[in-house]
């Protein structure tokens, strides 16, 4: 496959677009990344990848946007047969490993966030006291 029929946008810093960039060097895909700095402005290729959430990750492959970083790698995984399995063969151990993903996304990242960014906007003298 040739580099350009597969490119990554992405902003280096996040963890969604960094679970992508790894499932394709567990493939070794050669791929173009496209660095977004989506907290000043979206580039036209992101806003018509993604017209939905307007967000990074989004991969490309042959010209067909693919979003969300979890369905990435499962899509990596499934078209790229080629070296190690990224996502277990057994069906139950398929779903509980999604589970799991999902569980990060959906409850432990919000939390992170929260809790620093809480901490972060806490004065010093306040926190010592906790």
């Amino acid at each position: 496959m040739a580099k350009s029929d597969v490119k990554l946008l992405g902003a280096w810093s996040s963890p969604f677009v960094m679970r992508a960039r790894i499932a394709l060097n567990i493939k070794s895909v050669d791929y173009e990344f496209q660095q977004e700095n989506w907290l000043v402005s979206k580039s036209e290729l992101l806003l018509k990848s993604n017209p939905i959430h307007k967000k990074v990750p989004v991969l490309i492959h042959a010209d067909n946007p693919i979003c969300e970083s979890l369905i990435i790698v499962q899509y990596i995984d499934e078209v790229w047969s080629s070296g190690p399995s990224i996502l277990p063969s057994d069906p139950y151990d398929r779903a509980t490993s999604r589970f799991w993903s999902a569980y990060i996304d959906d409850k432990w990242f919000p939390s992170m966030i929260a809790f620093f960014w809480r901490k972060k906007r806490t004065p010093r003298k306040q926190q010592s006291h906790r």
